[in-house]
């Protein structure tokens, strides 16, 4: 297969997918070598990214997923009609951020960080697939321990946990001294 084929065959999955795709799923269908289908790959990123397109390639939860450009989110809206349903509430947020950092975490500890109880964001995030339960923690009780999941990874565009802000980063833009 030749290259220009191999992109648009490439650009093709990645559009009907609808969730990213793994390089190795991808380099198995394209029935190429993976150094020869991350060149492609990144090749792609770059064409799309170039050229200012209203949809880009992006590295996100571990694989390659086709994604509308940032700059178009205004007009996506207005065409969607409203914002985008998928918005957290501020307590759903807080406790996300708490198990992202604090991974695998109780709910108890989630508690004792946030101050408050914490059963309806524990469960909105769990129904939106945002965390998951990793096990039983092995002390007395053993209660549930959460972290989070690939569509968290998704919904926040991220490749992995790694990409997620310091706290010096947080306390930098809050021009705190650290």
């Amino acid at each position: 297969m030749e290259e220009r084929e191999a992109k648009s065959v490439l650009e093709a999955l990645l559009l009907m997918s609808g969730e990213p795709l793994t390089a190795e799923t991808l380099k198995n269908i394209l029935e190429l070598d993976k150094n020869a289908m991350l060149r492609l790959m990144a090749e792609l990123i770059s064409e799309y990214q170039l050229r200012n397109s209203g949809l880009l390639i992006a590295e996100v939860a571990g694989g390659y997923q086709m994604i509308t450009n940032p700059a178009c989110a205004p007009w996506v809206k207005k065409f969607l009609g409203t914002a985008l349903p998928t918005r957290l509430s501020q307590p759903s947020l807080e406790t996300l951020a708490i198990v992202a950092y604090k991974q695998p975490i109780i709910k108890a500890e989630v508690e004792a960080i946030r101050g408050v109880n914490s059963d309806g964001p524990l469960r909105t995030l769990l129904e939106r697939k945002l965390i998951k339960i990793l096990g039983r923690k092995e002390v007395p009780g053993r209660p549930l321990m959460y972290g989070t999941t690939k569509e968290f990874l998704e919904y926040f565009g991220l490749k992995d946990l790694s990409e997620l802000p310091t706290l010096r980063e947080f306390e930098e833009a809050e021009g705190v001294a650290v």
